[in-house]
C-alpha cells in the first residue's frame, strides 16, 4: 500500500463520527437487503440467471452495442459513441455549446465522476447543479461521493445543518425534513430553468433501444422530462439483450442497492418529445462510453464488466465499513471514481494498474463481497488478480513473486498443479498417500511442521491431505443418499427457466388487488377502492381535505368519461400541462393521472407519456392522484414489460410509492423533488 493510502486509512479509522455513520449504514443496508430478497422465492436461480445474461453481453458486446444504436437512432434519439473521457466531454460541450446552455442539471452518473465532468464543463463557464440529495450536499462541501448509492454516507445530520446554514442561509436545524425540504425547494428552480438535464443509464435495452434510468427522489425524472436537451451518459457494457432481460436485473438492482422490491421511479425512456406530445425534451442524447472498458473485455478482469453499481458489496465488505470511499485514493492522493471491493478492480482495471493497484489489498478476502453481489462476480478472485499485477491488456501476470527462493519455487510448483484440474486431482492423491505413509511411521505426530523461527508452532500444523477430493466424497456420498449413480446436479448448476407471459390476474382479481394495496401502503401510498360512479367523490374529499381547488391532469380520453366535467361543476380548475406552462404548472399542488397497469407484487403503477398524458403531472405537485382499473392489474413486472405500448412510448415512469430519499444519516424522509403523497383510486371492473 501507498503511504498515502495508509494515512487516510489511519484518519478514517480515528473518525469517529465516520465510524458511527459507516457502522450505521451497513447496518441498515444489509438488512434491508436481506428483508428484499426473502421475498424471492429462489435468488440463487435469479442471481445465475443474471450472471449468464451479463456474461452473454460482455462476450458478445459489439453486437448489442450495433444493436442497440440502430435501435435508438430508429426511435428519434442522437447516439455519440465515446472512446475516452476526452472524447465524452467534447461530447457534452459541443451539444452545450450547440444550444448555448448555460445551466446543466444533473442527476447522478457515475461515468460523469470517471470521466471528471464537472470540473470540465465548469472550466469552460458552464453552471452544472447536482440534483440527487447526497450528491448535491458532497458537491456543495466541494467533496467526491464516498459511496456509489450514499453520496453523504460519511456525514452526519450536524455535518448537514451547518452547510446548510453556510451555503443556503437556512437557520440551523438538525431536522432532516427541514433540511431536505429546503433542498427541494433550491433545486426546483434548477430544474425548471436548465438548458440541459444529464443523468446516468442504468440500462440500455438492445432490442428496443429504451434507456433505463432508475431513481427514488424523482431528480431522475425531473432532469429527463423538464430540460429541452437530455444527454445519457452510458458505460458500453450496460446493456441488456431484451426487456424480459431488463425485468431480471430490476428484481435484483434495487432490492441489492437499497432493500426495495423497485426503486419508486424507474423511466424506460425510448425517444424525444414527438410533435403531439405534452412534455419530454426535443433532444435526447446518448453517449455511449468506452474509457478502456474493451481493453477490460481482452483481460483477467473481464468479469467486473458484469457490474450493475449496486453498491452490496461496499455495504457487505468489512474493510469498507471501516475505512469509507474517502479513503480509496491512487498515487497521488485523489479519490477513485469506484470504492470498495468492486472500485479495487474497476479503478486498476480503467485507470491503471500502477497508480490503482494497491486498492485491491485493503480486502480481507472473505468471500462477503460475492455473497452480497446480485450477478455473482467473483470478486475475489479478481481482487487476487489485481495484486498479482494482472492488467487490462494481459491475461497472465508478469509479474516476478516477491517471496525467497525456495517459496518462490513451491508456488510455481503449486501453481502448475492448480491451474489443472487433473494435475491437481493426482498432485492431492500423491499428497495424500505421503501423508498417511508419514504419519503412519512419525506414529500419530503431525506429518509436517515448520520450523519453530517460522512463527508456526503446532496450533499452525498442517493437516494430513486428503487421499480422495472434497468433490469425489460428495458424489459418492449423494450417490449413496440419492440411489442414483450419474443423475446428481452439482450445487450452483440449477437451470432456471424464464417465467412465461399468463395475462392480467383477473381469475385472482381479488387476491391480486389485496396484494397491490398491502404493497402500496407499506411504501406509504394510500389506496381506495371504488365504483366508477363513485370516483368523482373521492377526488374530490381528497382535495378538499388538503383545501386544494386546482388540478393538473391528463386530457379527458385517458381518464374516464365526464369525470373532468364533474370537477369543475365542483370548482376545481383544471389545467393540461405542457412544456411551455411549467414554470406556472410547478404551483399546482396536485395532479390526475390515470394509469394503463398496476404491478400487484410491488404495489407499482405503469404511467404511459404521450399525446392527452403528460408526465410531468405525476411529478411536479406535491399530490398525485393515480386512477387504476382493477382490470388492469398484473402479478408482476415482466408480464409489464413485455407490452407493446411500452416499447412504443416516447417514454414512460413505473412509480413505485411516494418520492423518497435517505441521504442524509439513513432517515428516511417522504418527499423529495417527486410528490410526497401517492393515492391510488382503484375502480371496479364490474
Amino acid at each position: 500500500m501507498t503511504n498515502l493510502f495508509r494515512s487516510r486509512i489511519r484518519a478514517s479509522l480515528a473518525d469517529e463520527n465516520l465510524q458511527s455513520a459507516l457502522d450505521a449504514n451497513a447496518e441498515r443496508r444489509i438488512k434491508v437487503r436481506e428483508d428484499a430478497f426473502a421475498s424471492l422465492s429462489d435468488p440463487q436461480v435469479l442471481r445465475d440467471r443474471a450472471h449468464a445474461v451479463r456474461a452473454d453481453v460482455v462476450e458478445h458486446l459489439e453486437s448489442y452495442l450495433e444493436q442497440f444504436t440502430t435501435h435508438a437512432q430508429e426511435n428519434g434519439m442522437l447516439v455519440h459513441h465515446a472512446t475516452d473521457a476526452e472524447q465524452a466531454i467534447r461530447f457534452v460541450l459541443e451539444i452545450a455549446f450547440q444550444h448555448g446552455a448555460k445551466l446543466i442539471a444533473k442527476s447522478k452518473t457515475m461515468v460523469s465522476e470517471e470521466i471528471g465532468l464537472n470540473h470540465a464543463l465548469e472550466k469552460q463557464g458552464l453552471e452544472v447543479i447536482e440534483t440527487d440529495l447526497g450528491e448535491y450536499i458532497v458537491q456543495l462541501r466541494g467533496e467526491p461521493p464516498s459511496h456509489i448509492i450514499t453520496p453523504a454516507v460519511h456525514l452526519r445530520r450536524q455535518d448537514v445543518g451547518r452547510l446548510f446554514q453556510e451555503k443556503l442561509g437556512l437557520p440551523y436545524t438538525e431536522d432532516i425534513s427541514i433540511m431536505t425540504n429546503a433542498a427541494r425547494r433550491t433545486l426546483r428552480r434548477v430544474f425548471l430553468n436548465a438548458d440541459i438535464g444529464i443523468s446516468g443509464v442504468n440500462f440500455g435495452v438492445a432490442e428496443t433501444g429504451t434507456l433505463c434510468v432508475v431513481t427514488n427522489e424523482g431528480n431522475g425524472r425531473m432532469v429527463t422530462t423538464v430540460p429541452r436537451v437530455h444527454i445519457a451518459l452510458m458505460g458500453i457494457e450496460r446493456m441488456v439483450p431484451t426487456m424480459d432481460d431488463l425485468s431480471l436485473m430490476l428484481s435484483l438492482l434495487p432490492r441489492s442497492a437499497t432493500g426495495q422490491k423497485l426503486s419508486v421511479y424507474t423511466s424506460l425512456l425510448n425517444s424525444p418529445r414527438r410533435s403531439q406530445d405534452p412534455d419530454g425534451p426535443q433532444e435526447r442524447h446518448v453517449i455511449l462510453v468506452d474509457n478502456g472498458r474493451r481493453d477490460v473485455h481482452d483481460s483477467g478482469l473481464r468479469e467486473i464488466l458484469y457490474c450493475i453499481r449496486c453498491g452490496a458489496c461496499l455495504n457487505a465488505c468489512p474493510v469498507f465499513r471501516e475505512i469509507g470511499g474517502h479513503a480509496y485514493v491512487n498515487l497521488l492522493g485523489k479519490s477513485s471514481p469506484y470504492p470498495g471491493p468492486m472500485g479495487s478492480v474497476v479503478s486498476p482495471a480503467l485507470f491503471g494498474q500502477l497508480e490503482y493497484g494497491h486498492l485491491a489489498r485493503a480486502s480481507s478476502l472473505c468471500g462477503a463481497c460475492r455473497e452480497a453481489c446480485p450477478v455473482d462476480i467473483d470478486l475475489p478472485k479478481l481482487l487476487l488478480r489485481v495484486r498479482t499485477g494482472i492488467q487490462t491488456h494481459q491475461v497472465e501476470s508478469n509479474t516476478k513473486p516477491n517471496a525467497p527462493i525456495p517459496l518462490a519455487f513451491g508456488l510455481k510448483i503449486f501453481t502448475l498443479a492448480a491451474t489443472s484440474p487433473w494435475r491437481f486431482a493426482v498432485a492431492q492423491r500423491l499428497a495424500g498417500l505421503f501423508g498417511s505413509f508419514a504419519t503412519f511411521f512419525s506414529k500419530g505426530d503431525p506429518w509436517l511442521r515448520l520450523p519453530d523461527f517460522s512463527g508456526w508452532g503446532f496450533s499452525k500444523d498442517f493437516p494430513r491431505p486428503a487421499v480422495r477430493s472434497f468433490r469425489d466424497r460428495y458424489l459418492k456420498q449423494a450417490r449413496s443418499f440419492h440411489g442414483a449413480s450419474d443423475q446428481i446436479a452439482m450445487p450452483g448448476k440449477a437451470q432456471a427457466t424464464r417465467p412465461e407471459i399468463t395475462g392480467t390476474i383477473s381469475s385472482q382479481a381479488r387476491k391480486g388487488i389485496e396484494d397491490f394495496a398491502s404493497e402500496l401502503k407499506a411504501l406509504g401510498g394510500n389506496f381506495i377502492s371504488c365504483e366508477l360512479d363513485e370516483v368523482a367523490q373521492k377526488i374530490l374529499e381528497i382535495l378538499r381535505v388538503r383545501e386544494i381547488d386546482q388540478l393538473m391532469v391528463w386530457e379527458t380520453p385517458y381518464l374516464p368519461a365526464g369525470l373532468l366535467e364533474q370537477l369543475a361543476e365542483a370548482g376545481i380548475l383544471v389545467s393540461h400541462p405542457t412544456t411551455e406552462s411549467l414554470e406556472t404548472n410547478s404551483l399546482v399542488r396536485a395532479g390526475l393521472t390515470g394509469a394503463s397497469a398496476g404491478i400487484a407484487e410491488s404495489g407499482s403503477l405503469l404511467l404511459l407519456g404521450g399525446p392527452g398524458r403528460p408526465l410531468t403531472a405525476s411529478l411536479l405537485p406535491n399530490v398525485h392522484i393515480a386512477l387504476l382499473w382493477e382490470k388492469d392489474l398484473f402479478e408482476d413486472l415482466s408480464q409489464v414489460l413485455q407490452r407493446e405500448d411500452v416499447k412504443q412510448a416516447p417514454a414512460s415512469v413505473l412509480i413505485t410509492g411516494p418520492s423518497r430519499t435517505a441521504d442524509i444519516e439513513m432517515a428516511l424522509t417522504i418527499g423529495v423533488h417527486g410528490p410526497g403523497e401517492l393515492v391510488v383510486i382503484c375502480i371496479k371492473s364490474g
